[in-house]
């Protein structure tokens, strides 16, 4: 007996499931929703994949990657531009950029970088609530050939006095 409520519980939520699953959405609704071109988001990196697929890939080539904001007080912020050009084929896009905390903070270019274009990710480090030596990370999330870049900066802040 108590198999068969089990079974029961098991198939009216296997029902219900497909029933809110089954809901079908117009092409006109999914182009309005479409923000970027999609032509743009191409991973061709699968396990069959070789040097070929991602041959006319975008790069996103950094002159550094690496800044360090040297000694600051706590409280003060600073920022820094990285630079970097996109070698290669195709335009870049970067979907996201993130810092490792709310105090690292980057901007970077919302629109397809054309191949040959350079541009700069903005970083700012607001350093309120930290001391010591302080080391960050900000992962740049794109359509290149290696798709996850990071940024590095780091900071000696002191004590306010």
């Amino acid at each position: 007996m108590k198999h068969w409520k089990i079974a029961n519980l098991a198939l009216v939520s296997c029902l219900a499931l497909w029933a809110s699953c089954s809901g079908e959405t117009s092409e006109k609704e999914l182009s309005s929703k479409k923000k970027l071109n999609t032509s743009l988001i191409n991973n061709p990196r699968t396990a069959q994949s070789g040097e070929e697929a991602t041959r006319n890939l975008a790069t996103m080539d950094f002159t550094d990657t690496s800044h360090s904001f040297g000694k600051m007080y706590e409280g003060e912020s600073a920022s820094y531009d990285f630079v970097f050009k996109n070698n290669g084929q195709s335009p870049l896009l970067i979907t996201n950029a993130a810092g490792a905390c709310g105090c690292t903070v980057p901007n970077y270019p919302h629109e397809p970088i054309a191949p040959g274009a350079s541009a700069v990710i903005n970083v700012k480090f607001n350093s309120t609530g930290k001391v010591g030596l302080q080391n960050k990370i900000v992962n740049i999330f794109t359509n290149s050939n290696k798709g996850t870049h990071n940024l590095y900066i780091d900071a000696e802040v002191m004590e306010k006095q």
